[in-house]
């Protein structure tokens, strides 16, 4: 019975444990942020965290430093997404020695017909009435929608339904355009 109530006060229950980790929100914000460069990825980095961090709430122990722990839990979160997102990048070729190909084009691999085809598509870009080529080129820049949405003084659901809009058109002019 005594080591029973011994273990028992050195055990922190779940309540304050998920009182503890939620206490630290903003300097795990900060830290996401700093790995990922992007708020929406940050704030999914920080869930990641917290939901790992409940999950394996049994592997903490109670004598060492929480804060370092979630920080650790979220660098390698940030490390392990990366890697799957490289590996998802490459392409397995199927000969006996198995090389591993990267899927990143090569500039010296431009054939006189993708040349056409990339300024036929650029062109159609271009061709896109202002509303809907501007907010549409930022996406294909990697801008973010609620970005896209301030810069041009938007609500982001008007951003997304240009964005769709564009796409539309674009397939539309370019229907007979076969990548393959």
């Amino acid at each position: 019975m005594l080591n029973f109530n011994i273990k028992r006060l050195n055990k922190m229950s779940t309540v304050e444990f998920n009182q503890q980790i939620l206490s630290f929100r903003k300097p795990l914000e900060y830290f996401a942020y700093s790995l990922t460069h992007d708020s929406d990825d940050a704030q999914d980095l920080v869930q990641d965290t917290y939901m790992k961090a409940v999950a394996y709430k049994d592997k903490f122990r109670d004598a060492t430093n929480l804060k370092a722990w979630l920080y650790t839990i979220m660098k390698n979160t940030f490390i392990n997404n990366y890697r799957r997102q490289v590996k998802s990048k490459t392409i397995i070729d199927q000969s006996e020695d198995l090389y591993y190909l990267s899927n990143a084009p090569d500039s010296r691999d431009k054939n006189p017909s993708s040349i056409y085809n990339h300024s036929e598509i650029r062109r159609s870009v271009n061709d896109l009435q202002d509303e809907y080529r501007i907010p549409f080129k930022m996406h294909n820049e990697g801008y973010k929608y609620k970005e896209i949405a301030d810069y041009l003084n938007l609500p982001i659901g008007t951003v997304k339904s240009r964005i769709f809009l564009a796409r539309k058109k674009l397939m539309d002019v370019l229907s007979d355009y076969n990548p393959n």
